[in-house]
């Protein structure tokens, strides 16, 4: 590209950072980060948080990573080397600041009905240092719950649980603190690791509100469900939930005299992707025991359960000379495909069927987000392994979930969601780029029709000397 008065010299990524400083003003943050941390860390903060939902690297890359961005121009001097990123975390993650910023967004927003997410087993190593695995970096398991302001749909909280108690005690400390806060009204929202006659009756006893999968582990609930879906195919139960034809049923699961509400849900073509993906998997599983030529020495009973792995109880093997010879068990394939498209959730307070299946659906959705840590773990740099920075990296995803999830509803209020998912949306303005031209100048390029119409629904018009300003290059 040239300009009026020379030739561009380097280009910056834009378009996602105009979008996610919009959003960070919006929930104010830049205000109260500046107020928690130093300038520089401030800064650090925003960097790492915007590299999860615009690019995300791995810790030693994210230094590139920034270089390359329009948060360059801004503070060129900032570095996010190892070393600092590591003593960042660990700052973070053996102070306050979370409980303080949680309180100010608690506050600020006058949050007064609350979702509280049930994460369980989050864990992880911390990395492979000089080649090779420590163990004594291995991370204990923890308990994780993340409150979500349920009027603005973006989070304004998490508490950590050490180890991976999976009990309703977990969540009193944070109804107590929330209710301190003024938040009055919570939902609990708990996947099946909760799902226990103990955690229930609790509940149900302190008339908490929740939404729970249920754990087939109880044989009341095998025999429930095995009653319940005989006839749930009819006619008479089809729903549609976001384009998909589903069956939902009412049932009652009865628990030591009292009565859990619940929905059973039977997806049929959750349940025909189910399938297919098993008996692909059993067959690739069965072609490479087919292949296996076993050498002197080597036990059949090893090398069956290191290829099929959990999925041996599908199979009959035996050996026949140098060979593994193997036959699908179609009983348990039955007992697996029996239970495939449906599933349970139940609930205490006002919930219909569509509620209890939206808000579980969104705790899925946050969970993965949380999931992913356990592969980020292994990239974290030397000078971040730890308890104290594995706390403080978990600040770093708590915010920028909360910039995801304000940014998912900028998109639906505007009318986008249909069209374009968060990720969509980033990589449409990926393409607006800051130019520095070779007299020195920054100026940008021009937005693009799509650009231009994203932009517009959702109220940001790139102001005039962003768009157009003089000797702009064309």
């Amino acid at each position: 590209m040239t300009g009026s008065s020379g030739a561009a010299i380097r280009l910056f990524d834009y378009g996602p950072i105009f979008l996610l400083r919009h959003c960070l003003r919006d929930l104010h943050l830049d205000r109260h980060l500046p107020e928690l941390f130093p300038e520089t860390e401030a800064a650090m903060v925003v960097a790492l948080a915007f590299n999860r939902l615009i690019r995300p690297a791995t810790m030693p890359y994210i230094d590139t990573w920034y270089a390359e961005t329009a948060l360059a121009l801004d503070n060129p001097a900032l570095s996010l080397s190892d070393r600092e990123i590591g003593e960042l975390l660990k700052k973070i993650g053996t102070s306050d600041i979370p409980d303080t910023l949680a309180d100010l967004i608690i506050e600020e927003n006058e949050t007064r009905r609350a979702l509280v997410y049930g994460i369980t087993s989050l864990s992880g190593s911390s990395s492979l240092v000089h080649g090779y695995r420590q163990d004594s970096l291995l991370l204990p398991p923890i308990t994780l719950s993340l409150v979500v302001d349920e009027d603005r749909g973006i989070p304004v909280m998490y508490d950590i649980y050490p180890g991976s108690i999976t009990d309703s005690t977990t969540l009193a400390g944070t109804l107590a603190r929330l209710e301190a806060c003024g938040v009055t009204d919570c939902t609990a929202i708990l996947e099946s690791g909760f799902f226990s006659s103990d955690n229930l009756l609790d509940m149900l006893d302190e008339q908490i509100s929740f939404v729970i999968a249920a754990r087939f582990s109880m044989k009341e609930l095998r025999a429930l469900i095995t009653r319940e879906q005989r006839d749930i195919a009819r006619a008479g139960y089809i729903q549609e939930f976001h384009g998909r034809t589903i069956h939902v049923k009412p049932v009652v699961f009865a628990l030591e005299g009292r009565a859990l509400q619940g929905y059973l849900y039977y997806d049929p073509g959750l349940e025909q992707e189910a399938r297919e993906a098993l008996t692909r998997h059993l067959d690739d599983i069965r072609e490479a025991l087919f292949a296996v030529r076993l050498k002197p020495g080597q036990i059949a009973d090893h090398v069956f359960s290191g290829i099929a792995g959990e999925f041996g109880g599908f199979f009959d093997c035996k050996q026949v000379e140098d060979r593994i010879e193997v036959t699908i068990r179609q009983s348990a394939v039955t007992l697996r495909t029996n239970r495939m498209g449906r599933y349970m959730l139940f609930y205490q307070g006002n919930a219909d069927w569509m509620t209890c299946l939206s808000r579980y659906r969104e705790r899925d959705c946050i969970e993965e987000e949380f999931e992913r840590l356990k592969g980020e773990l292994e990239a974290l740099p030397l000078e971040a392994h730890g308890t104290a920075a594995f706390h403080g990296y978990l600040f770093i995803v708590f915010l920028s979930l909360m910039l995801r999830s304000r940014l998912a509803r900028m998109l639906e209020d505007a009318g986008l969601a249909e069209t374009y998912s968060v990720e969509g949306v980033m990589l449409e303005l990926e393409k607006w780029k800051k130019i520095v031209l070779a007299d020195g100048r920054v100026t940008a390029t021009r937005v693009t029709r799509k650009q231009k119409t994203i932009l517009k629904a959702l109220g940001l018009v790139p102001l005039p000397r962003e768009a157009k300003e003089k000797g702009r290059p064309r």
